[in-house]
Formats: C-alpha cells, sequence, structure tokens
C-alpha cells in the first residue's frame, strides 16, 4: 500500500497493493498494523455502506466533537467524487476542499480525519460506497454545510441541472454560517 499526502495535512489517499491473476484480483482493504505504520491510527468502529444513482450528491456531512468521526471512504462498485473541507479553524488550509475520483476500477480510498466535512457526487450510472467510522452515529451532533456553497465552490463533475439532493441536505446551512469547534 501507498499513502499519498494531499495539499491538506491529514488527508491522505490510500492506494492499495492489488494482487491481479488469472482469477481476478486481491487486495487488503484495511490492515491495521499497515495503516499505523503509515501513521494512520484510528480504531475503526463501524462500516456504512450507501447506493446511488447518478447525479446523487450526498453531503457535506459531519458530525461535532465528541462524537466527530474519522473515515476511510472506498468505493465498490461505479465511481465518485470524493469530497472533504477542511473545518479546523487553527488549519493553514481551514475552509479549503480537496476532492479525488474514488472508484472500484481505482481502488483508492480517501482517509477523511476528524475535523473534515465530508461528502460526493455519484458519476457513474450507480455506486456502492463503502466507508469506516471510529465513532457511531449521534444525532444531535450531526451537522452539515450546503453542497452548493459559493464560498466553497465545489466543483461536483456532474450537472448541476441534475442533481439530486435529499430535502434534508438541502436545508443545511452554508460554510460562513457555521461556528464549529474541532
Amino acid at each position: 500500500m501507498t499513502v499519498e499526502t494531499t495539499s491538506i495535512k491529514d488527508l491522505v489517499v490510500i492506494n492499495p497493493t492489488v494482487f491481479n491473476d488469472e482469477r481476478g484480483y486481491f487486495f487488503e482493504g484495511y490492515n491495521k498494523t499497515k495503516f499505523n505504520e503509515n501513521g494512520i491510527m484510528y480504531n475503526f468502529i463501524q462500516d456504512n455502506q450507501s447506493f446511488s444513482t447518478k447525479g446523487v450528491i450526498r453531503g457535506l456531512h459531519l458530525q461535532i466533537n465528541p462524537f466527530a468521526q474519522a473515515k476511510l471512504v472506498r468505493v465498490l462498485q461505479g465511481e465518485i467524487l470524493d469530497v472533504a473541507v477542511d473545518l479546523r479553524k487553527n488549519s493553514p488550509t481551514y475552509g479549503q476542499h480537496f476532492s479525488v475520483r474514488l472508484s472500484a476500477e481505482n481502488k483508492k480510498q480517501l482517509m477523511v480525519p476528524h475535523g473534515f466535512a465530508h461528502g460526493f457526487s455519484v458519476l457513474s450510472d450507480t455506486a456502492s460506497v463503502m466507508y469506516k467510522v471510529d465513532q457511531l452515529y449521534h444525532k444531535d451532533s450531526e451537522r452539515g454545510i450546503r453542497y452548493d456553497d459559493p464560498m466553497l465552490a465545489i466543483d461536483w463533475q456532474i450537472n448541476l441541472e441534475d442533481v439530486i439532493v435529499s430535502e434534508k441536505d438541502l436545508v443545511l446551512p452554508n460554510f460562513d454560517q457555521i461556528d464549529l469547534e474541532f
């Protein structure tokens, strides 16, 4: 496995070592020892999975302390644009976002640490996304930012006329309306 640093400290892309042969392929999606050796030290306690169709945007979601979640995101089928927004006020990249295409084909994973909002758009006809979290869901700690926030100006790489967003995500505040501490 290799770990790619990004333009935002602590946000990394994981490239697993894939073994291909005539039967197909094999790779370790998660190996605690190898992650720890690369400085990625989380105690994942739950796996979540979603299925979505083309044009769906899920996010931008987060939980506040003490229930903030780190997420290890990968795609089982299809392709998404995965997005993380740095919400750590003491970070030099506060308010900046990073995006990466994750797909069943490229097998990349995004490690989203505490202090980030997270979301994704579905680029393929359908996509199944799986992510590990290190905290359970806590409704009272749930927060979010609108996907179309003008300050963040995220290019979701889909036609915005075709976007499918939940009603819950449509009422999220803009970035300049949040006051979160991490």
